[in-house]
């Protein structure tokens, strides 16, 4: 099942999960589902996922602006850079949808923040993972979690959705996550 939704190693774990020892998924499985009925139109998921971005995206410079360690501070300004992005992308498709050429501004109006990718607030991911935010390591680390979490999040999505355009909308956006992940897998091994 992993192997076929483009992971490439996959590792069976002798005794199942009850046998493994490393870190899980956290929280209950409803976790950010609230976010979501099932019913939206594709447009709304671009507005929910938009919204999910700037939540992020405030996160990371939130943290900048707190943190010491100069290192630490340039990989959060890194880091918001990237859903910055993210929110590009997002808004693009939403014009394209739509077929308004709304400017990025009124775009934001349409949309509230109110989570961060995968469903937690702020200070839950921070109360949770505990990180060192002077650490480069436990930052990347602490991003790592929130973008798995928003991948688990978005495919949990994707399966409630009945509207064939806006589940496709849903699985681009977990598999823009998942091409997150890996390139924040790729700056950990660097450090």
């Amino acid at each position: 099942m992993l192997a076929g939704k483009g992971f490439k190693q996959v590792f069976n774990v002798s005794g199942g999960i009850k046998a493994w020892k490393s870190k899980t998924a956290i929280g209950p499985q409803d976790l950010g589902m609230a976010l979501f009925n099932g019913k939206e139109a594709p447009l709304d998921i671009l507005k929910t996922a938009y919204s999910l971005e700037q939540g992020l995206r405030d996160f990371y410079l939130t943290l900048e602006k707190t943190e010491g360690n100069p290192k630490a501070k340039d990989l959060f300004i890194k880091l918001s850079d990237i859903e910055v992005k993210h929110q590009r992308s997002i808004f693009t498709a939403y014009n394209r949808i739509s077929l308004l050429d709304i400017s990025q501004e009124e775009f934001e109006k349409q949309v509230e923040s109110s989570a961060l990718e995968g469903g937690l607030t702020t200070r839950e991911y921070l109360d949770l993972f505990k990180p060192d935010l002077n650490s480069e390591k436990q930052v990347v680390s602490l991003a790592m979690s929130i973008e798995a979490q928003a991948l688990d999040m978005y495919q949990r999505v994707s399966a409630g959705i009945s509207n064939p355009e806006s589940k496709a909308i849903v699985l681009k956006i977990a598999d823009e996550e998942k091409a997150h992940l890996a390139s924040l897998g790729k700056l950990m091994d660097s450090l």
